[in-house]
């Protein structure tokens, strides 16, 4: 495919001159919120990860039949919303983002509501919700139910070599020792991980950091300014590194596992090569459910048993914008929402079948089977929220890094934490790819996104292709007038996927969108939301909306003209599949035959940024929208 695009850049510079990639333009469409049925409130909720449209959409789509939803997967990261609002966009109504601190979102304040005075704030325990506190007694951030991380043991090896659970930090590493006798691995993790980095850290230490010294410094670096960095105080955290130092001989690991990813640790813990593993209490269910493992969590451990805690992170934490106080019916129909998504039903939905543990007083979520090691944790209220700034993910990973591999000692690791924490920050500003001229809205109106559709004709016409048909979500924000960076183009494709490009006969065209839309015999709908209406350049379709949020594909025509079955395409897939085929999602596997040949197309490493920052170098712009599919209602 690279080749190809080196050849079709050529023909590009020398047809078009400094026009762009050309484009039959659609007719200027505004910035309007999207259609609604007859009186209905409409809210658009941007969501950290696709995982979010398991259960809870569907069912919020459900529970509110008068509200009109737009769910947006967008990025978790609070710098993906720092470039919204630095573009001059309107926050979405409903926020949401799972690597969060006070410390990121600190710039956002002023656009968001304070919920402090809400009902919902007062399901909260209160040591829970007073992390999201900010100096002025705003809460704006409510954290959704907890993921458990910890140590996942394998029960049926400390059965088969007689080695009791470790209920305390001395027991632990005896554990390790005692199966490194028998010639198993006692303990290992996914070091590469820039969250194994800063959740072993923290976990080894957690009584010092829930100390009087430690809390008081965590509020101070939360509420740090940009002309205040915060750095680590010299009472707590020279002894957290001191026993990080400790803790890394005492599990005995190895330089070279300092590369280990997930798969070289989950990999040998299933074969019970491995006794000992990091991870969450969801991923302890699958190893049960799914490979049939005996194992549980464990927590992290202290001197004593009174010592242990179990270290966790909201799946999510939500905010509201703060222009929806403007329309007080708006504002009480959100308030129902979040009320709903913090319910125990709502928040059973959120964890989509995850073992997870809630942190509100009104609601109650059982532990599942694999937390009965860590049950005590839970009862002593020994529940510890990770740190989890974007700094302290990087520096984690940096500093821990060094540590395995021998080149820090804790005072050094302490000194170059400590130095990057308050470093001012002068990182040489980015590349610009494009300065795009024109700006296209997000919202999906009479004919479609005008953002999703700029993006399909951008690449189409950059991979000089007859059709391109982008499926799931496509685009996380509109197109924005002004410089692009390379990251800044990333965050305005919502995956990272597979990029395919190959022949299709008109007929097979046909099968692909009738896959993408239309209802299957046993009831699994494609289109779980109406922004999952497939995107397509190249060629336009009709559908029928069927009333109760299911489509039908009527016919497809390429400039007016029907689709001719005989005829050859060349076409551009670009999409999520297990959005589309798994049975937690949408349910609806692609056609065997269709999928073989599109399987043998597969452009390898060329995924669909790749396509997208290729295809935007060669057009110069993001090229303007097309009306590609009418909706008959």
């Amino acid at each position: 495919m690279k080749k190809r695009l080196l050849a079709i850049l050529l023909a590009l510079a020398l047809l078009l001159g400094t026009a762009g990639c050309g484009a039959k333009e659609a007719q200027p469409s505004s910035q309007a919120k999207p259609e609604t049925k007859s009186g209905n409130m409409a809210i658009t909720m941007y969501l950290w990860d696709k995982t979010m449209t398991r259960e809870l959409t569907p069912w919020l789509e459900q529970q509110f039949p008068n509200i009109d939803f737009t769910f947006v997967v967008g990025y978790n990261t609070m710098a993906y919303y720092t470039d919204l609002t630095n573009r001059g966009a309107e926050m979405p109504d409903i926020i949401t983002c799972r690597r969060f601190s006070l410390n990121d979102a600190a710039h956002m304040s002023d656009q968001l509501m304070d919920l402090s005075q809400t009902e919902i704030v007062g399901t909260f325990y209160s040591s829970y919700i007073e992390n999201n506190r900010e100096t002025d007694g705003g809460i704006r951030w409510l954290p959704m139910c907890a993921e458990v991380d910890g140590y996942i043991a394998n029960l049926d090896l400390f059965e088969q070599y007689h080695i009791p659970i470790p209920t305390n930090y001395e027991e632990f590493v005896a554990a390790i020792d005692a199966f490194e006798a028998v010639g198993i691995k006692g303990f290992s993790t996914d070091w590469r991980s820039d969250y194994t980095c800063l959740e072993t850290m923290q976990g080894n230490s957690i009584p010092l950091l829930m100390s009087m010294d430690g809390t008081m410094w965590r509020r101070e670096y939360e509420s740090e300014t940009e002309d205040g960095q915060v750095g680590l105080d010299d009472k707590v955290w020279p002894q957290v590194f001191t026993r990080y130092e400790q803790y890394l001989k005492d599990i005995r690991v190895q330089p070279e596992e300092a590369e280990y990813r997930f798969a070289n640790v989950s990999g040998p813990f299933l074969e019970g090569k491995l006794a000992m593993m990091r991870g969450t209490a969801n991923d302890c269910t699958i190893a049960h459910d799914r490979n049939g493992i005996n194992c549980a969590m464990l927590p992290y451990f202290g001197e004593t048993a009174e010592d242990n805690w179990v270290l966790t992170y909201p799946m999510c934490q939500l905010a509201v914008a703060k222009h929806v106080e403007q329309d007080a019916a708006k504002k009480a129909a959100i308030m129902d929402v979040l009320s709903a998504i913090f319910s125990e039903e709502g928040q059973r939905h959120m964890a989509s079948g995850a073992a997870v543990l809630s942190y509100n007083r009104t609601v109650n979520i059982e532990p599942n089977e694999s937390l009965q090691y860590v049950q005590t944790c839970m009862d002593s209220n020994h529940l510890y929220m990770r740190l989890a700034s974007t700094e302290f993910f990087s520096i984690s990973k940096d500093v821990v890094q060094k540590m395995l591999a021998g080149e820090y000692g804790a005072k050094e690791a302490y000194e170059d934490f400590n130095t990057q924490l308050t470093s001012t920050k002068n990182d040489d500003p980015a590349e610009v790819i494009i300065t795009q001229q024109t700006a296209y809205p997000y919202t999906f109106g009479e004919h479609g996104s005008p953002a999703a559709s700029s993006l399909m004709n951008t690449m189409r016409a950059g991979m000089g292709d007859d059709i391109a048909i982008g499926y799931s979500n496509v685009v996380s924000s509109p197109v924005f007038t002004g410089d692009y960076t390379e990251q800044q183009l990333k965050w305005l494709m919502t995956f990272k996927t597979i990029a395919y490009q190959g022949e299709y006969t008109g007929a097979e065209v046909q099968r692909i969108m009738e896959w993408l839309v239309n209802v299957k015999e046993d009831g699994s709908n494609p289109i779980r939301h109406y922004n999952n209406i497939p995107v397509t350049s190249g060629m336009e379709y009709t559908i029928t909306d069927n009333g109760d949020g299911t489509y039908t594909l009527d016919s497809i025509t390429m400039d007016g003209k029907p689709l001719d079955e005989d005829t050859v395409y060349t076409v551009l897939l670009l999409g999520e599949d297990s959005y589309m085929e798994n049975e937690i999602y949408c349910n609806c596997p692609m056609p065997e035959d269709l999928k073989a040949k599109r399987e043998e197309q597969n452009v390898g490493e060329y995924n669909s940024y790749d396509c997208m920052l290729d295809s935007v170098r060669a057009c110069g712009q993001l090229i303007a929208p097309t009306d590609y599919v009418t909706i008959r209602r």
